[in-house]
């Protein structure tokens, strides 16, 4: 499987019930297709899986697996922090239907760099499935050493790309340079999208994406084939909107700019709440000057 473009971290949308919106879930999903997205990330950190019931899991992937048709990759989020259950994760993602995985790093524990091995380790060798590491530690309060990174591309032949959201470009370069060249490095930051493209990533795994699918594959695109003029004013249009998407804990604003477009309800689940007042109108303007309202 080749990882490459703009995947899409979906949101999940909740009824004025707090239960999974189905209906709201579907019609953002067919957005992101006809947007062009290369592929569909549910129950990531932007899906809230920390808080969805087993069930809800099942049926964001499941559904995630209906709608895509097999026209673009579904890429299900791994978000385990007990290495047997994040195992279980992958089975179960697997039998569902799902392309690949988003394995995300163990949070809380705080393992070493033996430990992070050993856990996706565990997963690699009980998965057939495609892998992705998700690199995050801003939230896992551990981060994945390239080198680590670098020893997992070459043990397990499975395990083929890294989202890396820790934020530093020294560490996308390292990355780089220790893995073979089949591994794929993908952004998980979207204002850093073409700073790590032009050292050697391949793609995003994207917030922004919610609201701009067409722009944000377009972005990519263009970097691949050259085209770095056109690349550079897509960075410069999205970068305003995706800055406001950040400006609380992700996906609150998201969330919210989705439902100031009509797409789905507002409403994170608790312990995370809605957008703050304060924040409202700066988003608001981010949506009207990039031409989402």
């Amino acid at each position: 499987m080749k990882f490459e473009g703009s995947y899409v971290a979906l949101v999940t949308p909740f009824d004025s019930e707090g239960r999974l919106d189905e209906e709201s879930y579907g019609e953002l999903i067919r957005r992101q297709i006809l947007g062009g997205s290369a592929g569909l990330v549910p129950c990531g950190s932007t899906g809230e899986a920390a808080t969805l019931t087993h069930e809800e899991y099942r049926r964001c992937i499941e559904l995630a697996c209906s709608e895509s048709h097999g026209d673009v990759p579904v890429v299900a989020g791994v978000t385990a922090n007990a290495t047997w259950k994040a195992v279980e994760q992958a089975h179960e993602a697997e039998t569902l239907g799902a392309d690949a995985l988003l394995v995300l790093a163990p949070y809380y524990n705080k393992p070493t760099q033996e430990g992070l091995y050993q856990h996706f380790r565990a997963v690699a060798r009980e998965s057939r499935l495609p892998i992705v590491v998700y690199n995050i530690p801003g939230r896992c309060a551990v981060n994945i050493a390239p080198k680590t990174i670098a020893r997992l591309a070459k043990d397990y032949p499975n395990i083929l790309a890294v989202k890396e959201a820790s934020g530093s470009l020294d560490q996308v370069s390292e990355i780089i340079s220790l893995t073979r060249p089949s591994f794929t490095v993908l952004s998980g930051d979207d204002s850093l999208t073409l700073p790590m493209l032009s050292v050697g990533a391949r793609g995003v795994i994207s917030v922004v994406a919610n609201v701009a699918p067409k722009e944000t594959q377009a972005l990519c695109t263009a970097f691949l084939k050259g085209d770095l003029k056109k690349a550079r004013a897509l960075h410069l249009r999205l970068f305003p909107l995706g800055k406001s998407l950040f400006v609380e804990t992700n996906p609150i604003p998201v969330k919210a700019a989705l439902g100031m477009m009509g797409l789905c309800r507002p409403e994170p689940r608790l312990p995370l709440t809605p957008l703050s007042t304060e924040a409202r109108p700066g988003l608001k303007k981010a949506l009207k000057s990039f031409g989402a309202l």
